[in-house]
């Protein structure tokens, strides 16, 4: 059974810790409880905007400082924002985890957002959100987002290019000095360091730092059957199909996690094998499944020339009515547990991946997990699970996004499977 650190500074800041004596290294994530869904309508893309801001420049370092500072010891610096959250983070050698703790305290409680940097840094996002609507992809996501959530959920992530162009440094900052708090926030760190050395570089450089962390800001969210079709001149047409899931930390998640494997999470399962090996009709077609605080969804995504379209949301409809009709068979559900096993072990050979997962389930759920007690859990997954969620979710009218050529004459073809 695993052992983890934990400990709760005077001003609420949160540090957990994950501890791996057999390696060299330490991977240590800053996270922050805000993302695109805690934004108000009038607020989207601030949280993405903020993300880029810290690292332009903090009361004692350039950005060129924070770039040459991480590259002299070898380490790695990043940071990424999501729906639920914000995380900055970084890797380095374990000798050097007081500079790791030092550069992500500077960037979160330190940023200069200088008027500037704000100005250019707002080109960058802006060519961002150019990209995305270049990615076909991307850009079918994002259209289902929109439709397939009634909440917060629905808004991008990087905003929209009206919004990044509207807002002011003023209203970056005032964004900044609400959410930025303490209380708001977690120190994960795993790998080969010294706990009481975490903790007191931790109080150094947050110690000082106060705020009380806003209340709940996204409301109510709700997976809804929405349909949005946009004509693209693009050479495939982008499908996407999505049903009602579970919010984070349902227990059902495991058996759901399964059922969406077998249907499309890899290369043997079943929309893989039929569409694309079997049919050739799609290159890019998978399932998979999203959770958030209050709510998630199964989503499928294929990808397919006009001329194959048809065929491909057909051939989706009768695969998903078929596993639901006739369930899987022993050699998927065994194949399916294994790769969600497989995935999650070796996921727990990174120090990376196991400072997200401790950090993000503390600053969400507000609980860590036991590696052996997931995998007893998802050994413990039974056939009759899978089958009960797998029918709870798809037997939903599904909402659904396409985008390219004929996308209205594709989408009038997505029906629920209970019905046809």
């Amino acid at each position: 059974m695993a052992v983890f650190d934990q400990t709760v500074l005077e001003n609420g800041l949160v540090l957990v810790g994950d501890r791996l004596p057999h390696v060299r290294s330490c991977t240590v994530g800053c996270w922050v409880r805000v993302g695109s869904m805690n934004e108000l309508p009038e607020e989207n893309g601030l949280t993405h905007m903020v993300e880029h801001m810290v690292f332009k420049g903090t009361s004692s370092r350039s950005a060129r400082d924070i770039a040459e500072e991480m590259d002299m010891v070898g380490g790695q610096i990043n940071a990424f924002t999501g729906k639920d959250c914000t995380c900055y983070y970084a890797k380095v050698m374990d000798g050097d985890l007081p500079l790791a703790v030092d550069i992500l305290s500077d960037l979160a409680l330190n940023p200069l957002f200088e008027e500037s940097e704000f100005q250019k840094e707002r080109g960058v996002v802006l060519e961002e959100i150019a990209m995305v609507e270049d990615t076909p992809e991307d850009l079918a996501h994002e259209l289902h987002a929109e439709v397939q959530f009634s909440g917060s959920l629905r808004r991008p992530i990087l905003g929209t290019k009206e919004q990044i162009m509207a807002y002011s440094r003023d209203t970056l900052m005032g964004y900044w000095k609400q959410r930025y708090v303490p209380g708001s926030m977690v120190m994960s760190i795993a790998g080969n360091y010294n706990w009481d050395l975490f903790v007191e570089l931790c109080r150094t450089r947050f110690g000082a730092a106060e705020g009380v962390p806003p209340g709940p800001s996204h409301g109510a969210q709700a997976v809804v059957s929405g349909r949005k079709a946009r004509e693209k001149d693009t050479e495939q047409v982008h499908i996407c199909l999505g049903y009602p899931g579970l919010p984070l930390g349902d227990e059902d998640l495991f058996p759901l996690s399964v059922f969406s494997i077998v249907l499309g999470g890899g290369m043997s399962s079943r929309l893989f094998q039929r569409i694309r090996e079997e049919l050739g009709l799609a290159y890019g077609i998978y399932s998979f499944i999203s959770s958030y605080p209050g709510c998630g969804v199964l989503n499928v995504y294929a990808g397919a020339s006009p001329d194959n379209a048809e065929k491909v949301v057909a051939e989706i409809q009768s695969i998903m009515k078929a596993l639901l009709r006739d369930g899987m068979t022993d050699k998927e559900f065994t194949c399916g547990k294994a790769q969600m096993r497989g995935a999650y072990v070796l996921g727990l050979e990174s120090s990376s991946a196991r400072m997200q997962t401790i950090g993000r389930n503390m600053l969400l759920q507000n609980r860590l997990y036991d590696p052996d007690e997931r995998l007893r859990k998802i050994d413990g997954i039974t056939r009759q699970d899978v089958r009960r969620v797998g029918e709870k979710v798809l037997l939903s009218i599904p909402s659904a996004a396409v985008l390219g050529k004929g996308a209205e004459r594709f989408i009038k073809q997505v029906g629920g499977i209970a019905n046809g």
